[in-house]
This record gives C-alpha cells, sequence and structure tokens, in this order.
C-alpha cells in the first residue's frame, strides 16, 4: 500500500520523539502512561504516539499517522483521546513543527491553583526570552490556563480564540498539564521545560511568600 506520507520521515521523527520521551519519562513528567507527543511529517499528515503506551519505554510501533481533522491515516491503532488538540495546532499553524504535552506534578498543581484566574502571568523572569518572541526579561508572559473537559472540540475552539488573540506557544489545563509547542522539536522542548521552570518558580515564590496569592483572581 502507498502511503500519503514519506515513510523515512516517519521513522526520523519517531525517533525524535522516542529520545524526547524517554528524558521526559525519567523526570517524572509522564506518569501512568499519560501525556502524547507529536511531529509533522508533511504539509498534511503527524505522527503521533499511540493512546495507552508508557511514554518511558516506545518503540517505533508506538506511532501512528493522523490527519488535521485528528483522524487515524492508514492504521487501526486508536490516538491519544486528543489527538485533535495536536491536529488543530498543526492546520491553523503551518510552521509549527512538534507538539508536546506532559503531567508534571509542578504543572497540575499550577493549573489547579491559577484555574480560577484563567490565567498565570510571569515577570520579571529572565528565562522569559525563551520563549519565541520574547528578548528581555522586562515583559510580561502569560500562559492561559484553560477548563478541563473530555471534548476536544470544544478545547480546541478555545484555543483558536486564543491564537487569534495573538502568539501563542503554551496553555494549561487544569488538573490535567501544560501543552508546548515550536517550531522545530528542539524548539518545543524548549518552551516546555521553560513554561515548567516558571511555573515552579511562582509556587515556590507563593509558599515562601503567601501574600502574593491575592495576586491570583
Amino acid at each position: 500500500m502507498t502511503l500519503p506520507y514519506d515513510t523515512d520521515r516517519f521513522a526520523e521523527c519517531s525517533q525524535t520523539l522516542i529520545a524526547i520521551t524517554t528524558r521526559l519519562a525519567a523526570r517524572g513528567w509522564t506518569p501512568a502512561t499519560s501525556s502524547n507527543f507529536s511531529m509533522r511529517i508533511s504539509p498534511h499528515y503527524a505522527l503521533i504516539t499511540v493512546s495507552g503506551r508508557d511514554k518511558g519505554q516506545l518503540t517505533a510501533n508506538d506511532f501512528m499517522a493522523i490527519d488535521f481533522d485528528g483522524q487515524a491515516v492508514a492504521s487501526t491503532q486508536r490516538p491519544s483521546a486528543e489527538t485533535l488538540l495536536h491536529a488543530h495546532l498543526y492546520r491553523r499553524l503551518p510552521d509549527v513543527d512538534c507538539v508536546l504535552h506532559t503531567h508534571s506534578h509542578t504543572q497540575t498543581v499550577a493549573s489547579r491553583l491559577f484555574a480560577g484566574s484563567g490565567r498565570v502571568h510571569f515577570e520579571g523572569y529572565e528565562l522569559i526570552k525563551a520563549i519565541a518572541g520574547n528578548t528581555t526579561h522586562d515583559a510580561t508572559l502569560t500562559l492561559p490556563v484553560l477548563p478541563n473537559t473530555q471534548d476536544m472540540s470544544t478545547l480546541a475552539a478555545q484555543v483558536e480564540a486564543l491564537l487569534d488573540a495573538g502568539p501563542l506557544w503554551g496553555y494549561l489545563i487544569d488538573g490535567h498539564g501544560l501543552y508546548a509547542w515550536g517550531r522545530s522539536h528542539g524548539e518545543a522542548c524548549r518552551h516546555l521545560e521553560a513554561f515548567d521552570f516558571l511555573l515552579g518558580c511562582e509556587l515556590d515564590l507563593l509558599r515562601i511568600a503567601p501574600q502574593r496569592a491575592s495576586r491570583i483572581c
């Protein structure tokens, strides 16, 4: 059967994601087979992790192709329940090459704490410059926090509205975890790690200086 994408590109991307997921799993960011990861393999297709797999022990057989409607391509395997969120980003943002979704302890706790305000503001951190488009620490960076739902179409529509409002490289889902993406797998990893670090800083500051909690509204 002739496939509508380059199988060499599929194999290359699967190996890249195996290396990434192994590292993130070792940090405890993918507990209990959670999290999902994808890369663009052509202008119209991406590969994504198959649902329910241990992200610290992935093999080339643990990936499948999807189109940008979130449908499986030439596979009977089941993609992640959140496949539509990946597909939506690839369709909306042609320069996005990689989407990473993790469930670190820091990300999940922060998502609960900041859910009421619907966002986390980062101000004055040097690591703001790790997020594309930011060239100085003297800035405010906002990470949206979306309500959790099993309706992926609703979440995708909310992300669409955020993208309409301006540049966006990630978001949290309440009680869930973090989505981050980039124009390369390296940039996506940088964004994911920077957001996690910044969230950890905010949580630590709230422990040390509880009066900062008044900023969360």
